[in-house]
Formats: C-alpha cells, structure tokens, sequence
C-alpha cells in the first residue's frame, strides 16, 4: 500500500505486461528534434496500429484474461482510441469485443471498431459507463475500462520502460493527462527504474484537474460543459481514484498549455519531425516548446494522432 491507501501497480506489473503486448503493439522509436532548444525526443505513439498508445493497455488486459473468461469476451465504454484499441486487442486474441458508445459519435470511429470485429452499442452519453457495467454483469463479459484498471495502467507503463531503456542520458520525461492511466504507468516504469528522472505530466488548461487536485491534495472532477471548451478531446475526461493516487505519489509535477500552444505544437512536429499528433498527442510538445518543461534531454510523449485532417490542416498554416 501507498501513503493513499490504494494498492498501486509495480515496476515488475510493467514489466510483465512488457512480454505480454510484444509482437501485438508497436516498440516505438524516439525521434530526435535538432530544430528544437535544448535536447528534445519525440515518443511517437500515433504509430501504433489504432494511431495511440491504448494499445498496451488493452493487450495486456485482454492477454492477462484468465482463460474461463475468454469466452464471454470483453465490453468497455468508449468513443474513441480505447474502444478501438480493445477491439484490435480482442481480435488478436480471438475474444469477443463489445464497446458502449455515446449516440451521435463520430461514423469514422464507429466504422474503425465495427471493421476491427466489435459489437457497437449506441445509447445516451450519461449512460455509457451504467451500460458497459449491465452488459458485463448480464453476459458474463469482462468490464476493461479506458484508464481505472491496473492491467490497462501497466501495459500504458511499457512506454516508460522503453523510454528508459532507449536513452540513457534522459533528465525528464513528459506525459499528456487526461484519465491518467498512461502517466500512472510511466511514472511507475520511469521511477521504477531510475529515480532520479522527472516524470511530468501535461495538460490543457482549459481541462486541468488533475493539477489543481495535485495543488489541493485531493481527487477533484470539473463538469463535462467546462472541460469540453479544449480543443485535446482524448483528455476532457479526469482521473479516477485509482490513476490519481499513482500521479500523487509518481509525478514530479504537472504543468499546462494554452489552445494556441497546443495547436502550435501540432503544427511544428508535423513539419519538422513529421509526427502526425492530434490535439491530446501534441501536449507534451507544446509545454517543451513553450519553455514549461524542466531538464536538458527531454522526451515529450506524443500519445496519440487521430487527428481530424480540417483541424490538422489549421495547424499547418
């Protein structure tokens, strides 16, 4: 247990979920950026076969099923990369996938799960999380939730471990925060493994709760209406209990970036790096770029490129 009282994920869950996602998810490179100040590395997570990091997480949470409930399959609730990395996940293992979606998302996503094999479920948006809970308790499916589930925080956590493993003169690395899981399992992989590299994370300023719950000591949750204003829709969603406990304990701080610098970001690693971020993807660049971020070699995550091409192409000009 940790000073939270909640039961936190080790460096060895990493690295177990390490073995478990090889040869489903991308080892992604680090890109130098000579055109940037200072030492800076791109971790390009939009590599991945769904385009983010959620992959990790929902193969090692498929892969760590125990066998009884393989059948039965998995649910989650999603409208975005977690749903369509659970069913990639859930394909490559051959389990079933269902994923909740809120009515009214977006055709493109809906057609990216439907192709990966999963059973859409449309209902109203304050219902997803109710649902995905009715269709797991009634089918006997097993609920694998976008960021609260130590499996997901673990397989997010082998980021960190190749981070660490790929650049020995790393000072600080750089997360983007939303749900938290993906700077959960990179603080535990980094500190893990050396702790006297800062791990920070970023968010907009427009949705930062989990700054100014760091700041106040406690979980704190803003309404949809408020953080729905930042353009970084992959983080309009705050920590969970879980995913808060590890940041207070890991990180060694966080900072936040304005619209204009996110946007910014978008467009400088697409032109100079040739890394396709969307909005969430582009956080850790646009705090190194706006000076925010601590360290003479830092690594910015780009987590993910699901970008919209109208919003992409803002960006360039």
């Amino acid at each position: 247990m940790e000073r939270s009282g909640i039961e936190l994920i080790t460096l060895a869950d990493v690295q177990a979920a390490s073995g478990r996602i090889r040869r489903r998810a991308v080892r992604t490179p680090l890109v130098t950026c000579p055109w940037a100040e200072g030492r800076l590395w791109l971790k390009p997570e939009n590599l991945q076969p769904v385009g983010a990091f959620k992959i990790r997480g929902a193969v090692n949470a498929v892969r760590s099923l125990p066998a009884r409930h393989r059948a039965a399959g998995v649910v989650t609730h999603s409208s975005g990369n977690h749903g369509q990395a659970l069913a990639f996940a859930a394909r490559s293992e051959e389990v079933p996938c269902a994923v909740v979606v809120p009515e009214g998302a977006p055709k493109v996503k809906l057609d990216g799960m439907r192709r990966l094999g999963a059973e859409i479920v449309p209902v109203p948006p304050a219902r997803r999380s109710e649902a995905a809970r009715d269709i797991a308790l009634r089918r006997g499916m097993v609920l694998v939730p976008p960021f609260d589930d130590r499996d997901v925080i673990a397989g997010q956590g082998t980021v960190g471990l190749e981070i660490v493993e790929d650049l020995a003169g790393v000072d600080t690395v750089a997360v983007p925060v939303g749900g938290g899981g993906l700077a959960s399992g990179t603080a535990t992989a980094v500190k893990g493994l050396r702790p006297d590299v800062r791990v920070v994370g970023v968010e907009p300023e427009l949705a930062a709760e989990t700054a100014e719950g760091l700041a106040e000591g406690r979980l704190v949750a803003w309404d949809p209406e408020r953080t729905g204003r930042t353009v970084a829709d992959g983080v309009r969603v705050g920590p969970s209990e879980l995913t808060f406990a590890h940041m207070r304990e890991r990180l060694d701080g966080i900072v936040t970036v304005t619209e204009e610098e996110i946007v910014h970001a978008m467009g400088v690693i697409a032109r100079e790096a040739r890394v396709v971020a969307e909005p969430s993807g582009a956080l850790a660049a646009a705090a190194h770029l706006a000076g925010r971020l601590p360290g003479e070699a830092v690594v910015a995550v780009v987590s993910g490129g699901n970008t919209d091409p109208a919003l992409l192409r803002r960006a360039l000009d």
